[in-house]
């Protein structure tokens, strides 16, 4: 049974970093692909990044969080971090810790079999 749990969700000033981290159980990361989405305040489910699975273990961002966001992934450990810097308001909302084994567009939430409860993230300006 695969489970994923989020923690290191906060309540943060602008400007400040946050590091979330996704323990995985139940399953070795390869051949998942494994990555974050988050839901703001009121909107739909966004992809925010993911790492292909395979020998490239490519990192994918969606455009507002290129540059701040970093992924990783420790496969001895089976976690995921996602390390938020230089944090916005707009960055508000649960982030969702999520893997899947299939193809697909990468945004659509349906194409991600697996999903934490997620953590929530608050940054005030």
């Amino acid at each position: 049974q695969v489970e994923l749990m989020e923690s290191g969700g906060a309540s943060v000033q602008a400007g400040e970093s946050l590091r979330l981290t996704c323990q995985a159980s139940g399953y070795t990361f390869r051949p998942y692909s494994m990555g974050w989405f988050r839901q703001p305040p009121g909107k739909e489910r966004e992809l925010v990044a993911f790492i292909v699975a395979g020998s490239s273990l490519r990192e994918v961002y969606a455009d507002g969080v290129k540059g701040r966001f970093t992924i990783s992934q420790d496969s001895v450990e089976n976690t995921m971090h996602l390390q938020m810097d230089d944090l916005r308001p707009d960055d508000s909302g649960m982030y969702y810790c999520v893997a899947r084994k299939t193809a697909g567009g990468p945004e659509n939430v349906a194409n991600w079999r697996y999903w934490g409860h997620g953590t929530r993230v608050t940054v005030s300006s």
